[in-house]
């Protein structure tokens, strides 16, 4: 009988949104990846996870992308509160940041980190593509 109430469970967590959206996974994965090589002073790798746009911001500052996203003091991987995704647009809720992300053919890159809201506008960003 266990089995058939797992299932309806799951159902019901589907019908009422509670499911996680498809790529929800992948993005999580992709920002604790990035969160993870910039606490470990990996600038490069960092890099390398930054969407094309956000790594060329980045390589204008002193010392290119790989010094300037270790300067940016982000605050690293807190708990994750919530993960939406529109299409090819996804951004990861943290209890220490926000992130967003695109997915590339290669997977999901990081457009902006280290991000705050900031009324009346959207985001402040310390990463931005």
């Amino acid at each position: 009988m266990r089995v058939p109430l797992i299932v309806c469970a799951a159902a019901l967590m589907a019908a009422c949104g509670c499911a996680a959206p498809a790529g929800a996974g992948p993005a999580q994965a992709a920002t604790a990846r990035f969160l993870d090589e910039v606490r470990d002073g990996q600038g490069a790798a960092a890099c390398a996870l930054l969407a094309p746009e956000a790594a060329e911001s980045l390589a204008e500052e002193e010392g290119g992308c790989a010094s300037a996203v270790l300067r940016l003091g982000l605050p690293g991987e807190g708990t994750v509160r919530q993960v939406s995704v529109w299409g090819d647009e996804a951004q990861v809720r943290l209890t220490t940041d926000t992130v967003f992300l695109h997915r590339f053919a290669e997977g999901w890159l990081v457009r902006g980190a280290g991000c705050r809201p900031d009324p009346p506008g959207p985001y402040d960003c310390e990463v931005e593509a």
